[in-house]
């Protein structure tokens, strides 16, 4: 009945936001007290799910926004981004935009956080849309979120890769071989049959487009007037670059084994965000002076209560559900039998990860990490006696691990407010590309398996 009710719940959210109109904050809300109450948690247990949820998404995730949605709004304002979009469209042209920020996500910037990875990509996302045409904002957010994702599950340092390597015991650089083989592979080919998909009249801009009217006055508050002004366009994006390599460095410090206190503190994400913020901080006040630097920071601070606020809201639904028990229930329906075709086990992981990804929702580094510990607890104690290498099942539950990611994740609601859509946009872009990342990655498993 678990499983019944947290459907349900799901459906009644998609139903009150989409047909009904009704705000995806009070929609959330309903479906965490009719899945508290329904599944039988409680009603004091189900109100303290909810609040303790929004908090341990704040505590997580809050200052990561803050502090990036300030770092957006500053570069912004100094035409950073402007300069940033001309260069990839000379660069590498609009077609191939999709291509080269998909591929970026994928294996220069994997990230330990996803949540960091859309706060500072988002903008560019936004910004280059337009030189693609009508499809090039859920063109380019579909690249976005494929390349977050199988960056995330596929190529170190991501931390599902390092979890399911970890787990399954499988020595870091033979994942990294395969993984980086794998990620842009999938996030390339994945953004190749969106963009067929979005060919066919899939896009409706009227309904799956929904720039908050805050995101509006961010997105045209370009403050500088003479170009002359702005320091170089590297020089401009260090803000972003500088945070990226110092979590990047303290999670490869961590990996292998020279981390220490200093290297922590500065890896640390809402630490190395903070650093971003002070310099594009500084910055700023060198090319707009005061008052044109606390302009941008207005703006940014009027487009951060809404994406904090939903947000949370989303942490809400992910408490309340891990209050049912319902990974528990999910990691009981399979088994994996000893002498299983070496076929049917990575069908049998990619199932497990997908369903409980699908079930339990969550995007963040605890629910992925869990999804990937209780996929690699069923399949684990049984390797020694299928035809099939170790490296192999954990490809497949990272595959499996991406499937469809929506409602019940935090950053299902972050992607949509950051990139300016509706929640039926979302589904459209977020959504589909994650469960076409899934399914795409699944045959480049099957391969590996003929020589792994």
């Amino acid at each position: 009945m678990v499983i019944l009710h947290t459907v349900i719940a799901i459906v009644v959210i998609v139903v009150l936001i989409i047909w009904l109109k009704v705000d995806p904050v009070i929609s959330l809300v309903i479906g965490s007290l009719y899945l508290g109450l329904a599944t039988g948690v409680g009603f004091t247990a189900t109100i303290e799910a909810i609040a303790n949820g929004f908090g341990e998404i704040m505590a997580e995730v809050g200052l990561l926004i803050g502090f990036g949605v300030l770092i957006g709004a500053l570069l912004h304002a100094m035409g950073a981004f402007q300069k940033m979009v001309t260069l990839l469209v000379n660069g590498v042209g609009a077609r191939r935009l999709p291509y080269a920020l998909t591929a970026a996500m994928s294996t220069i910037f994997p990230s330990i956080y996803v949540d960091v990875q859309v706060v500072l990509a988002a903008p560019v996302a936004r910004s280059t849309g337009p030189y693609i045409g009508p499809i090039g904002l859920p063109l380019m957010a579909g690249a976005l979120g494929t390349g977050i994702f199988a960056g995330y599950v596929f190529v170190v340092p991501g931390l599902a890769a390092v979890s399911i390597a970890g787990l399954m015991g499988i020595p870091l650089g033979t994942w990294l071989l395969y993984g980086f083989v794998l990620g842009p592979l999938t996030a390339i080919a994945t953004t190749l049959v969106f963009r067929q998909l979005l060919r066919g009249g899939y896009w409706k801009q009227p309904r799956d487009e929904r720039v908050d009217a805050a995101m509006v006055e961010l997105e045209t508050t370009e403050l500088v007037t003479e170009d002359s002004r702005t320091p170089p366009l590297f020089v401009s994006l260090l803000p972003i670059l500088v945070p990226l390599l110092l979590i990047a460095f303290g999670a490869f410090a961590e990996l292998f084994g020279f981390s220490n206190d200093v290297i922590a503190f500065l890896g640390n994400a809402n630490l190395a965000l903070f650093i971003g913020l002070l310099g594009a901080y500084l910055l700023c006040r060198r090319v707009l002076g005061a008052d044109g630097t606390g302009a941008a920071m207005s703006e940014g601070f009027h487009t951060t209560g809404e994406i904090l606020l939903i947000t949370g809201i989303g942490g809400s639904l992910g408490a309340v559900i891990g209050e049912t028990g319902l990974d528990t229930i999910m990691a009981g329906l399979f088994t994996a039998e000893a002498g299983a075709p070496a076929i049917l086990s990575i069908l049998l992981a990619w199932g497990i990860a997908a369903a409980l990804h699908l079930a339990i929702g969550s995007v963040s580094v605890a629910a992925i990490t869990a999804a990937a510990i209780t996929a690699a607890g069923i399949i684990g104690p049984v390797l020694g006696s299928i035809d099939v290498s170790p490296i192999v099942i954990g490809l497949a539950i990272a595959s499996g691990s991406m499937f469809a990611l929506q409602v019940n994740s935090n950053f299902f609601w972050m992607f949509k407010a950051l990139l300016g859509l509706s929640t039926q946009g979302t589904f459209k872009t977020l959504t589909m590309v994650t469960s076409i990342a899934s399914v795409v990655s699944l045959p480049l498993v099957m391969a590996v398996a003929l020589f792994a």
